[in-house]
């Protein structure tokens, strides 16, 4: 039983040292060169904090630390693309963690978990790649949202807007969490307005048949979540399943969807009941949109 014992350690050490990096949280930055000359009328670059799959349970103090702190980065606009909760109490622990944030402009989407408890998962059933079924237990998403709408930021579900910050001109559409069939992308289908200076699309899941869309469409980027980056990876950062659609190599940071670019956040959180990340710590994402060049 010697061998059976070290494989019992071995997975014993791999799972406390998975717990423990859920507070490791890195700040990732991208510079992306999508605006016409010109746009920035010569402001330099426009900064947009995207952040996601918070998954807050009350007393994250950490996680609410270095939410807190992103502030100092100045960003213009901030994106949330959903699953913001955990557990049903955690709305005031959410509001605090994004704390100034919230006075920034800021545009957000919903994931199922946002409107749905979590539940006990299989983690063998999670490295297939299996859809799982929501618990279908309501959370209090409708607070939080009044919440968020109340502080400014605007509402992506199902909808579109056009909005100004400083100079640069927005077109901004997203759709409800396509992971379980919430969305319908007939609702905001179109191209962004012609006049706009950047056109992002929003959703949570980076499901394929919304993205090609999308990009269709002609939107210049698009933001989700929803991956966690794999939660579970290989070294290096590799992803074994996505939990969606889109392909491993796409499952966290800067790629391209039908020649459209496409950032998935590796998320900030895990479900309660699936509190561990290998190989793919916690983060944030600051992406400074700048001037094509020549």
């Amino acid at each position: 039983m010697p061998l059976a014992g070290a494989a019992a350690a071995a997975g014993a050490g791999t799972l406390a040292w998975g717990y423990s990096e859920l507070e490791r949280f890195e700040l990732h930055t991208h510079e992306l060169p999508i605006l016409e000359p010109g746009a920035l009328r010569g402001t330099g670059e426009f900064r947009l904090l995207h952040v996601s799959d918070l998954h807050m349970i009350p007393g994250q103090e950490a996680k609410t630390a270095f939410l807190n702190a992103l502030d100092e980065l100045d960003p213009h606009l901030v994106v949330n693309t959903g699953d913001n909760l955990s557990d049903e109490r955690a709305v005031p622990d959410v509001l605090r963690a994004l704390g100034p944030l919230l006075a920034r402009p800021g545009l957000f989407v919903f994931g199922t978990n946002d409107y749905w408890a979590p539940r006990p998962v299989n983690p063998a059933k999670y490295l297939t790649g299996a859809k799982r079924e929501p618990s279908y237990v309501d959370l209090p998403w409708r607070d939080m949202r009044a919440a968020f709408l109340e502080h400014g930021w605007r509402d992506a579900n199902q909808a579109r807007h056009e909005f100004k910050v400083g100079p640069v001109r927005i077109a901004a559409a997203g759709v409800d969490d396509p992971h379980h069939d919430l969305d319908d992308y007939d609702e905001i289908a179109g191209a962004p307005n012609a006049d706009s200076d950047l056109a992002l699309a929003l959703l949570h899941a980076p499901e394929p048949r919304v993205l090609s869309r999308f990009a269709a469409d002609g939107y210049q980027l698009a933001l989700a979540g929803h991956t966690h980056g794999g939660q579970i990876c290989l070294p290096g950062g590799h992803a074994i399943v996505t939990n969606s659609g889109i392909d491993p190599k796409r499952a966290a940071g800067l790629s391209e969807f039908d020649g459209m670019p496409l950032h998935v956040s590796n998320g900030l959180g895990t479900s309660k009941y699936a509190p561990v990340r290998l190989f793919c710590r916690p983060s944030a994402t600051l992406l400074k949109i700048t001037e094509r060049r020549g």
